[in-house]
């Protein structure tokens, strides 16, 4: 493939501007493919990580959350990076990383 291109340029400098169109045509689906996955692969993921940011530092004592190892309950503190979860009818307290909180519901009225 490689040889193709460059037996096509060294016959496109003697006919004069078909060495380019050549080269174009091998850059322009390359060029396609990389701009087809950033919109398809890179950009939505990085809208998700900064809507799971947003969620993260919008945690308010009384939401109910889930973690990522899906332990349901009711936040009852948060500090710093460390948010204590309370779960279960025997109200048993559990803390945990903000980070792994993976989603959460509208605040619980007690």
């Amino acid at each position: 493939m490689l040889y193709n291109v460059l037996a096509a340029a060294a016959d496109g400098a003697e006919q004069g501007g078909d060495a380019m169109s050549a080269l174009i045509g091998m850059v322009l689906p390359f060029a396609l493919l990389i701009g087809v996955m950033y919109f398809l692969m890179i950009r939505p993921e990085s809208k998700r990580k900064k809507q799971m940011a947003r969620m993260l530092n919008e945690l308010i004592v009384g939401d109910e959350v889930t973690t990522r190892g899906g332990i349901i309950g009711k936040i009852v503190s948060i500090k710093d990076d460390t948010v204590t979860v309370e779960t279960g009818a025997d109200k048993v307290r559990i803390k945990f990383v903000r980070d792994a909180i993976s989603s959460k519901k509208a605040p619980i009225s007690d």
